[in-house]
């Protein structure tokens, strides 16, 4: 029997340079036993042996992953049975996609469950400030946290990006996690509980109180998403009980009273929000790009630089409905000016379809994105932003009035019909769709630039132009 001793705080590297151990020597998983400094066991430690030549220990970077994750959990058997899947998957290459097998299952509960205790760290880590005689460059605040699992290490990198612009620590039983002047320190040396009192609670409470709606109280699903373990730590949960007894009078109360009349000043408001109004607008497309520059309808027009409305003949006979607008149209405010959209015009002047006689839009009018440095990271609209939109897509269609609408690529697909299906279904033929108007399929060309091999590439946009060319030659037809 073969005793491996780690310090056993969430140190993946730890366990993976024994594990290589181990691994080199084919000791199989019976004859070891994974023990911890603070847990003791009954064997003594057998020193290791020389990591000796044999074959490379090949496992998906999926099981890297799931076992950076694993590690931090409290449960003692999480070394064994790592350990265990390790041994497996060099003669079971699938194991990993099997999650009826023990072994997967029990590694996705010890995964679920670390993942849940991150996530309720970054939600009920309450912050209270540190006083300081003299006013200091940053201010300084500190927070008391008890987490299930070893998952500082994992956690910090958030504290850090969030609370960027202070001086904090997090201190926990399970150690600690400070940050001061742009520098995280990590110790493993378990803390206790400091006296915390901080003036701002009483706002908090306050602005807690306030906010509570007594008519949407769910008692069950608080508790499931706020368990009663973390409330000791949180200066609001002293309400919760109060808040709670209060809320079927305070419901009733709300029912009873009757209708009253608007303060008097909601009518000089009103007067001045209709002087501050821009002009009604114009009829026809050009009211309809006027109006939906003020697009309000989701939550896109945040962070967008502007709407990117359609753009082409009033009257045509095909419209093209893309996704959404990437980073140079929302700059541009013109649909299809970017790199796919320059794919767009060369496949289409390839086979003679001439862009400037189709109406060319997008499903979504907001480019959604998300910022990386300097970059910003194209993103996929959900349902609801595209849901939103189309009350935009569905005004453009009534006006153009197209008798072919090509929509490339899944989004463009849904908002055009309310079904998500596979696109290799329905592409490459025109489909009889609303009464006197046709439907075609296609991907979207940015599609084609993500393909990273050259030549599934190169068959894709031969693809992509038979789906263009169908497209002109219903053109000359119904021309003829």
């Amino acid at each position: 029997m073969e005793t491996i001793l780690l310090q056993g705080r969430g140190d993946f590297a730890e366990w993976r340079a024994a594990a290589r151990n181990l691994l080199s020597r084919r000791i199989a998983p019976d004859e070891v036993v994974w023990s911890t400094i603070d847990a003791g066991s009954l064997f003594a430690p057998t020193p290791a042996a020389p990591v000796t030549a044999g074959p490379a220990a090949l496992v998906p970077k999926t099981f890297v992953d799931l076992a950076e994750t694993v590690i931090c959990h409290t449960e003692p058997g999480r070394f064994a049975l790592l350990y265990r899947v390790l041994l497996r998957l060099q003669t079971e290459r699938a194991l990993l996609g099997i999650p009826a097998d023990a072994d997967i299952a029990a590694l996705h509960r010890l995964e679920k469950s670390v993942r849940r205790d991150c996530h309720k760290m970054t939600a009920f880590v309450r912050f209270r400030e540190v006083p300081e005689a003299e006013p200091a460059a940053r201010r300084r605040f500190v927070a008391w946290f008890e987490p299930d699992h070893f998952i500082l290490p994992r956690i910090a990198p958030f504290f850090a990006r969030r609370f960027a612009d202070m001086d904090w620590m997090i201190l926990t039983p399970k150690g600690s996690i400070g940050f001061a002047d742009g520098n995280v320190t990590l110790s493993d040396e378990p803390t206790r509980k400091p006296a915390l009192d901080d003036p701002a609670d009483q706002l908090w409470l306050t602005y807690y109180a306030s906010i509570f709606n007594p008519a949407r109280l769910k008692v069950r699903a608080m508790q499931s998403e706020m368990p009663k373990k973390y409330w000791k730590n949180l200066p609001e949960a002293a309400l919760i009980p109060s808040l709670i007894a209060e809320a079927p009078a305070r419901v009733a109360a709300m029912a009873a009273q009757q209708m009253q009349a608007p303060p008097a000043f909601h009518a000089r408001l009103q007067q001045r929000r209709q002087e501050d109004a821009p002009p009604p607008p114009v009829g026809g497309l050009a009211g309809l790009r006027q109006e939906a520059a003020g697009c309000t309808r989701c939550a896109l027009h945040c962070q967008a630089t502007q709407t990117v409305f359609g753009e082409g003949p009033e009257r045509a006979a095909i419209m093209i409905v893309g996704e959404q607008p990437g980073d140079q149209e929302d700059l541009a405010g013109r649909p299809f000016v970017g790199p796919a959209g320059q794919v767009f015009d060369t496949v289409a002047a390839e086979v003679g379809l001439d862009r400037a006689a189709a109406y060319v839009t997008n499903a979504v009018k907001h480019f959604k994105f998300e910022p990386r440095g300097k970059r910003r990271i194209h993103q996929k609209p959900d349902a609801g932003e595209i849901q939103a939109c189309r009350w935009w897509l569905t005004r453009e269609l009534d006006l153009v009035s197209p008798r072919l609408v090509v929509a490339m690529g899944k989004t463009a697909l849904f908002a055009l019909t309310g079904k998500d299906g596979r696109l290799a279904d329905q592409r490459g033929r025109i489909m009889d769709w609303q009464a006197g108007r046709s439907l075609l399929v296609t991907v979207h060309p940015s599609y084609l630039l993500r393909l990273p091999d050259r030549r599934q590439q190169a068959e894709e946009t031969a693809r992509f132009r038979d789906d263009l060319a169908l497209a002109r030659r219903w053109r000359e037809d119904a021309a003829g």
